[in-house]
């Protein structure tokens, strides 16, 4: 069994490579999803959203979960224009519709919904969105008179586990995943926490004062990354 001086819990699935390069600097990473993605296949979605392919239309996708919902009930490539949250997102998006679909991105749903009211011709776009979708950027863009039709295309299901383990750092990557883990869990003051997004760490900071790492860009590997960095150059004080 090799040596491992960190222990990390990831709240979200990660790769074999991502895993063993964490390992080759003798850091372990443990993978337990706390929430379940429960596609909506209902008959009267699916007609929504196979009515829409042949409209051109605007759309945005704030996470990779709404982007597969839609595109598996999709039987032809639409002309929509896309507005898209960037990483993972964007890669999903881009396995479905060329580049030029793409009007613009960014790392979060305040800066995008600042360039969707950047650009002036948008009147009305489509939101494809979770059950537990945040408000900013509805909320934001109707204030800025843009109506948002959203389509709830997926939810979000907490899974609880109980964490019998002390970890050196836990990864959150939502809100929703936060509310599981700590609805039956708590952290030792000493555990670092990383966090994708500002609503992700406020909701960690509600539960508990440990330090909180926070990363705007929503990439697995990136954070994961970030967590490699952190250690190593915290390893002569370990």
């Amino acid at each position: 069994m090799p040596e491992y001086k960190f222990q990390i819990l990831c709240t979200k699935l990660l790769d074999e490579t991502t895993i063993h390069k964490a390992a080759d600097q003798s850091i372990n990473i443990d993978v337990i999803s706390f929430i379940e993605i429960e596609n909506n296949n209902s008959l009267e979605l699916i007609q929504q959203i196979r009515s829409l392919q042949s409209k051109k239309i605007t759309v945005v996708f704030t996470s990779v979960n709404a982007v597969e919902s839609v595109t598996k009930h999709l039987t032809e490539k639409p002309d929509w224009k896309i507005f898209s949250i960037g990483g993972a997102t964007k890669e999903m998006v881009l396995k479905f519709f060329d580049e030029g679909s793409i009007l613009a991105t960014a790392k979060n749903a305040t800066a995008l919904s600042e360039k969707i009211i950047a650009n002036k011709s948008i009147k009305e776009l489509t939101f494809f969105c979770g059950d537990q979708r945040l408000n900013e950027l509805p909320e934001t863009l109707f204030n800025h008179g843009i109506n948002v039709d959203e389509l709830v295309v997926y939810k979000n299901i907490l899974r609880p586990v109980l964490i019998e383990k002390d970890y050196d750092a836990v990864v959150f990557f939502s809100p929703s995943a936060v509310n599981s883990f700590f609805s039956l869990n708590t952290l030792p003051i000493n555990t670092v926490i990383f966090s994708i997004g500002k609503t992700t760490t406020a909701t960690i900071q509600s539960y508990c004062s440990n330090m909180v790492i926070t990363s705007e860009w929503p990439g697995k590997e990136q954070m994961i990354e970030r967590v490699i960095g952190y250690f190593n150059s915290n390893k002569i004080s370990a």
